[in-house]
């Protein structure tokens, strides 16, 4: 695939147009459906300018480059069209996948999913253009919180999608380097510049790490076997087991953001990740 685009066995999502209600801008389940104009753009920031008012939700989009347009989830706010690449609210779509599951993406756009690897760099791969990256994080007390890097960027695949960001900003803290609000910089755990990692391809910086009397090889075995841009092995990591209330403390695995709800590990409730162009 290289740096081509090359969607090899990813199937095509069938369009379901729905409005979303998002009283509390969190990650909830979406209510009525209605009609969404059938508009194209290189991606949602570019829909959003265009068709300034239209609403969100699932739209098909062509990056520059790419041969094949295919459908993602638009997040249409005040401050633009937000292209969603992930999202968990419960435990209904499993994300212990292989690579080539999460090269390709999988589960519903309109609810829990992950885009998939090569589609995100496509989007985002255009020579000169400049991402936000928004992370969105709910808890089981009502709680909330967000994290946003500048300057968001992936490799492609023969860099197994090395992910790289900029200046952050928000409530959540800034888990992906490591830095605790109270404690301060973690070494050696920074997830700024590392590969994708999955159950079965493993780019992590563990070889191995050593956690109390335990050792490890593979972060992402350690972290319920969900991909993610796993360093030594880190603060952040969101594509663990979903865990209920009243049992999401306590486990290695979880949706983990540990520079909002830590040093104890924490599972949050709902999660969303997105991506807008500057």
């Amino acid at each position: 695939m290289g740096g081509d685009w090359a969607p090899i066995g990813c199937s095509r999502l069938i369009l379901i147009f729905l409005f979303r209600i998002l009283a509390d801008r969190t990650w909830i389940p979406f209510a009525t459906a209605q009609a969404i104009p059938t508009v194209w753009g290189r991606d949602c920031t570019h829909i959003g300018m265009l068709y300034p008012g239209t609403p969100s939700g699932v739209y098909t989009i062509k990056p520059v480059g790419v041969g094949n347009p295919f459908q993602v989830y638009c997040e249409m706010r005040p401050d633009g069209g937000w292209t969603v690449f992930q999202r968990r609210t419960g435990g209904a779509v499993s994300f212990r996948k292989n690579w080539a599951a999460y090269q390709c993406g999988f589960g519903d756009l309109q609810r829990d999913h992950w885009l998939g690897l090569q589609k995100l760099w496509a989007i985002t791969r255009v020579r000169g253009s400049c991402w936000v990256l928004r992370v969105e994080l709910c808890d089981f007390e009502g709680g909330s919180a967000f994290a946003e890097y500048k300057d968001f960027k992936l490799g492609g695949e023969r860099q197994a999608y090395r992910l790289t960001v900029g200046e952050y900003n928000g409530t959540a803290g800034d888990a992906i380097r490591g830095i605790d609000p109270v404690h301060g910089a973690f070494p050696g755990i920074d997830q700024n510049g590392y590969g994708f990692s999955s159950l079965d391809r493993d780019n992590d910086g563990c070889s191995p790490c050593i956690f109390g009397d335990i050792a490890t090889n593979d972060c992402s075995r350690e972290e319920g076997e969900g991909g993610w841009w796993y360093s030594r092995c880190g603060l952040a990591s969101l594509h663990g087991d979903w865990h209920p209330a009243r049992d999401n403390k306590g486990w290695a695995s979880g949706l983990h953001w540990l520079t909002w709800r830590g040093p104890a590990t924490y599972s949050a409730r709902a999660t969303g990740m997105m991506v807008r162009a500057l």
